[in-house]
C-alpha cells in the first residue's frame, strides 16, 4: 500500500509543478522533454547493475520501453490538441476514464476477480473522474473532433496495460529502475527528434526556466511510473483494483490541491465528483 500511496502523491505533485509553469511562463513542450531526460537518469542512477547498449539489447522487454516512450510524447500531444478542440475537460476526462481499459484487461487476461463491492466502486470511479474533471458548464464535441479523445482515451490505457503487462510478465525486481528510466529515455530521444524537424523551420532557443521546470517535473514524473510498478508487484490488490485506486487518488487530491494552493473554485459537480471518488476507493480498497 505504501508504494500505491508514494505512486499517488508522485502523480499529485506533477499536478502542482504543471501548475507552476503557468506561473513561471514555463514552456511546457521543452520543459517536458528535460523532464524524460531527467527522469532516464534518475532511472539509471537507482540501477544496480551493468549500464551498458549492450546490457540491454538481450532483454525480453526492450520493445516495450521503445513503444512507451514514443506513446508517451504522441498521448502528450494528442492530449495537447484535444483540449484546444474540444477543451480541458474533454481532455482530462478522456484521460482518466482510460483506467476502465487495464481494469478490463486485467480481468480478462490475468484471471483477476473482483467482487460486487468492487466492481460498484470501480463504476462509480468512472463517474467521479467525470464529475470531477468537469470545470466547464458545459462539455461539447465536435463530431469532427471526436477522434482526438478516442485516441487519447485509447492511448492513456493503452499505455498503463503495457506496464501492467511487463511487470507481469517479463520484470525483475532489480530490473525495474532501468525500466522505466529506458521508457523515459525513448520518449526523450522521440522528443529531441521532434523539436529537431521543428528547429528547422524556427531556431530552437534554450531557456534556463525550462529546464529548471524539467528538472522540477522529471523527478515525480520517475517516481509515479517507478512507484506504480512497485505497486503492482506487491499483490496487496488486485491490477484492477490498483489502477482504480490510482487514477480516482489522483484525481481527488490533484482537485484538493488546486483548491489549498492555487484557489480553484469546485462547482457542485466537482464536490460530488470527490464525494465519489472517496466512496469508490473504500470499496475497492476493503472488498
Amino acid at each position: 500500500m505504501l508504494y500505491l500511496i508514494l505512486s499517488i502523491l508522485s502523480s499529485t505533485f506533477i499536478f502542482v509543478v504543471f501548475k507552476l509553469f503557468d506561473v513561471f511562463k514555463i514552456q511546457t513542450l521543452y520543459a517536458i522533454i528535460t523532464n524524460y531526460v531527467v527522469a532516464c537518469i534518475v532511472g539509471l542512477f537507482l540501477y544496480d547493475g551493468p549500464v551498458g547498449v549492450g546490457d540491454f539489447t538481450n532483454k525480453p522487454w526492450l520493445i516495450g520501453p521503445i513503444l512507451l516512450g514514443v506513446l508517451f510524447i504522441v498521448i502528450f500531444n494528442l492530449m495537447a490538441r484535444t483540449a484546444q478542440v474540444s477543451g480541458v475537460s474533454v481532455a482530462s476526462v478522456a484521460t482518466k476514464m482510460s483506467l476502465a481499459i487495464p481494469v478490463v484487461m486485467g480481468v480478462l487476461l490475468y484471471d483477476e476477480h473482483l467482487s460486487a463491492f468492487q466492481i460498484i466502486g470501480i463504476v462509480l470511479a468512472l463517474v467521479s473522474v467525470y464529475l470531477a474533471s468537469i470545470k466547464e458548464k458545459n462539455i461539447r464535441i465536435n463530431r469532427k473532433a471526436l477522434i482526438l479523445p478516442l485516441l487519447v482515451f485509447l492511448g492513456s490505457g493503452v499505455i498503463d496495460t503495457s506496464i501492467q503487462y511487463f511487470e507481469e510478465i517479463h520484470l525483475t525486481d532489480q530490473e525495474i529502475p532501468v525500466f522505466s528510466s529506458m521508457i523515459f529515455g525513448f520518449a526523450a530521444l522521440t522528443g529531441f527528434i521532434f523539436i529537431g524537424i521543428r528547429a528547422a523551420k524556427t531556431p530552437l532557443k534554450i531557456n534556463l526556466k525550462n529546464i529548471v521546470g524539467g528538472i522540477a517535473l522529471g523527478v515525480p514524473n520517475y517516481f509515479s511510473i517507478y512507484f506504480l510498478i512497485r505497486a503492482l508487484r506487491a499483490d496487496i490488490h488486485s491490477s484492477a483494483a490498483i489502477f482504480t485506486l490510482n487514477n480516482v487518488a489522483i484525481v481527488m487530491f490533484s482537485t484538493l490541491f488546486g483548491i489549498l494552493l492555487f484557489k480553484e473554485r469546485l462547482s457542485l459537480k466537482n464536490w460530488s465528483g470527490v464525494a465519489l471518488a472517496v466512496l469508490s476507493i473504500i470499496l475497492v480498497a476493503l472488498f
